[in-house]
């Protein structure tokens, strides 16, 4: 009998079970490289006899050096690298839904095809995932009237929420459907041309309701008005049986440096100062509340508290993740 070494052992060993396995698996091919790309994404929760769901219109990289006012890029970087992140970061476009058993409301639209193929665009699917058809959606309130916050409203031109009501802080709408507003301000032409091409759409067809600062838009939800980042920008408290939740808008668009510096400003604001100064006193005001907020652009599902650190300072803390039935 022949003496087989462990080496040759092992080697007729993988062989063998090379020859075993079936066709089909010899044959399979080396997975690819994982990407980031992702499908529809949502997450729901109670709020009283109310459900809140986080819908996923995909995320968009930010170049934070082009973007941030004031801070260096060293500066930049060294915020972003305690945060374990480096320059460009992404940002994520989120929408909020709300239901009450008798409306279907949506918190902003995202970005639809406005901003090309890739980015953006996953919010007519995000809501598929969780039951929802485009014509069942009843009203829909947005923060402000920006791109990724409206280009939702339409596809190929069209209304693609046919039966909703479209809810809009009157400040905005009367700047932004007013082209002349961007030679007066210096506020870039692309903000009003997107404007006319999406919530305008509604307007002419006298779906869209203005609200003024304190008014109650639908039942269950009060809407204030925060000038800064835009002219009408504006919060929604949703409330129901003792527990709330507001939707905030853009105060924040970068967790990792407008917590810990809120003074930090970005290019998107159409008053900086004013922006900052929304943001500084927002945050104190949930952080010293424990109010539960929603944001657009924050890590989906975006949903979570502020905390105070220190005197003008603040951190993030993201709702408790659940995927279980409820009791």
């Amino acid at each position: 009998m022949s003496r087989i070494t462990p080496l040759l052992f092992s080697g007729v060993l993988a062989i063998a079970s090379v020859i075993a396995l079936p066709a089909s698996a010899q044959a399979a091919p080396v997975a690819k490289t994982a990407t980031y790309k992702q499908v529809a994404d949502a997450y729901s929760m109670p709020l009283g006899n109310l459900t809140i769901t986080a819908i996923s219109d995909g995320t968009v990289p930010q170049d934070l050096y082009q973007l941030l006012i004031g801070p260096s890029h060293s500066h930049i970087d060294n915020l972003l690298g305690k945060a374990f992140l480096a320059n460009p970061v992404e940002a994520s476009i989120n929408a909020f839904v709300i239901r009450d058993g008798e409306r279907i409301i949506l918190v902003d639209t995202g970005s639809g095809e406005l901003f090309g193929p890739g980015l953006g665009g996953k919010i007519y699917d995000s809501l598929a995932s969780v039951g929802i058809k485009s014509e069942q959606v009843t009203d829909v309130l947005i923060t402000h009237i920006h791109t990724d916050h409206t280009g939702g409203l339409v596809q190929n031109g069209k209304p693609a929420f046919p039966n909703a009501t479209v809810h809009v802080g009157a400040p905005d709408l009367a700047f932004f459907l007013d082209a002349g507003n961007a030679k007066k301000t210096g506020y870039d032409d692309k903000y009003f041309a997107e404007a006319i091409k999406t919530i305008g759409v509604y307007d002419k067809l006298g779906k869209v309701k203005t609200f003024d600062d304190g008014q109650t838009v639908l039942p269950g939800i009060k809407a204030s008005i925060h000038p800064g980042h835009t002219p009408g920008s504006a919060f929604f408290t949703a409330s129901s049986q003792g527990q709330s939740m507001v939707f905030v808008g853009d105060i924040v668009h970068v967790e990792s440096l407008q917590f810990p510096e809120p003074d930090i400003a970005i290019v998107y604001d159409l008053k900086p100062e004013d922006a900052v100064s929304v943001r500084k006193n927002a945050f104190s005001d949930f952080a010293g509340k424990r109010q539960l907020i929603a944001a657009p652009h924050l890590p989906f599902p975006g949903i979570g508290h502020v905390r105070s650190e220190a005197k003008n300072s603040f951190s993030w803390h993201p709702v408790e993740y659940r995927n279980r039935a409820s009791n």
